[in-house]
């Protein structure tokens, strides 16, 4: 394929797409403009009929195998998100069989909805506990069964599917070229792709900016290495994103661009931005979904004025996951720390603890870790407050008074263990 025909390819694209969805729209929102001071526009992935941007790669790949003659009719792919309903649903729309392959640790929410999107089109079946076992069992079933195995994000027809969302952009914009393009990264597909159509497009360049997990910052690492590199461990919570590798066919477009081109968003930042579009303006986003959105952020100083773009890439939350966010974001913001302190055992000890409490300091989390102890006791302790500048007024008085205590708070291993 020549780079030439790529904005032609992604026409196509698109245009095939229109049998499923009309163009996902390009909102301004008036909270977000005010609030930076800057024409701020969403592209509502999340508003999709699987709710995320990855069925136009999905739906792309398929469509061409079909029309090339190459498929047997049958297709599957190793999914636990956003990939494997968009590719139910795509199955379901050509009148396809397809084997969606996921973990067993898989949420049963996913499970179902993947489920509905492709109806009597798919099967799901579970296998292994992480996303490796489950990719090779579907590596494995194309090899035994002549099915078209559809990747997630390496692949040109990939690549080419999700470029459509740069031309649906610009034909939104009537002509206007954005000042700026915040994207999401993963695996890629979508920012390369993105990239790829604006490099082609015969207009001004807008500048670009590319928003990881700073818990999986395989476009980072690998921009600044110089070379593709995978990720020895990556942290999961924004499972739409939390990619251990970034796509060779995705890199070879990326790598053009500087490491600081990437911003890295912290989970516990991005929980507090997911809360404060939920609350404001009523926009349901998982935590890949928004990425974009967090990244104003650390833009504030270089938005004044301009036309900035995001592109709001899935909106599948479980809301079971609700209270995790929140404490997320709580413990981010400084608002919320946990401890473990040692009291005296003695009558009247606890109720002079509490005295040291400030009137605007909650607990919300309090537990004998040691009932059994003659001397002292260990408890876990939550404080919840109002102000972040509260916790050094409430430390000093615990020093003060010569309470022991562990701000245990960042305290990653022993954290998860009592928390």
């Amino acid at each position: 394929m020549s780079a030439s025909d790529f904005p032609a390819r992604v026409a196509k694209a698109e245009e095939a797409l229109r049998e499923l969805f009309p163009a996902t729209p390009l909102q301004l929102n008036e909270h977000l403009s005010a609030r930076y001071g800057a024409r701020v526009f969403l592209k509502r992935e999340d508003l999709t009929p699987v709710r995320s941007y990855k069925i136009r790669g999905a739906f792309n790949f398929m469509r061409k195998r079909i029309e090339e003659g190459s498929a047997t009719g049958r297709f599957c792919c190793a999914s636990a998100g956003n990939h494997a309903q968009g590719f139910a649903f795509a199955c379901r729309h050509f009148g396809l069989k397809g084997r969606v392959f996921m973990p067993v640790t898989t949420p049963q929410q996913k499970i179902e909805k993947t489920s509905m999107f492709g109806g009597e089109a798919i099967e799901v079946e579970l296998v292994g506990d992480f996303f490796d076992d489950c990719y090779a069992a579907a590596k494995a079933y194309s090899r035994d069964a002549g099915a078209a195995l559809v990747p997630p994000f390496d692949h040109e027809d990939i690549v080419e599917g999700q470029a459509s969302v740069a031309r649906e952009v610009l034909a939104q914009l009537a002509g206007e070229t954005p000042d700026l393009v915040v994207m999401p990264v993963g695996g890629g597909g979508l920012a390369s792709g993105m990239t790829r159509y604006f490099d082609a497009w015969d207009g001004p360049m807008p500048a670009m900016r590319f928003v990881e997990p700073q818990g999986a910052p395989s476009l980072r690492t690998s921009l600044e290495r110089g070379a593709l590199t995978r990720m020895p461990q990556i942290d999961g919570f924004v499972d739409g994103a939390a990619v251990a590798e970034i796509g060779a066919i995705p890199f070879a477009t990326l790598k053009r661009f500087s490491p600081q081109d990437v911003i890295l968003a912290p989970e516990g930042r991005l929980c507090d931005t997911m809360l404060r579009m939920l609350n404001i303006e009523g926009i349901v986003l998982e935590p890949a979904g928004a990425l974009a959105i967090d990244a104003l952020n650390s833009l504030a100083d270089e938005i004044a004025g301009k036309t900035v773009v995001l592109v709001v890439s899935g909106g599948n939350f479980d809301f079971e996951r609700l209270p995790d966010v929140k404490e997320r974001a709580l413990r981010y913001e400084g608002l919320k720390k946990y401890f473990i302190l040692r009291l005296a055992q003695r009558p009247g000890a606890l109720k002079d603890f509490l005295n040291l409490l400030g009137p605007e300091d909650d607990i919300a989390r309090f537990e004998y870790l040691k009932k059994s102890a003659r001397d002292f006791g260990s408890i876990l302790l939550g404080i919840e407050t109002k102000n972040a500048a509260n916790f050094p007024a409430l430390i000093e008085r615990f020093e003060r008074e010569g309470i022991r205590y562990q701000d245990i708070t960042d305290d990653q291993i022993v954290a998860d263990l009592l928390i």
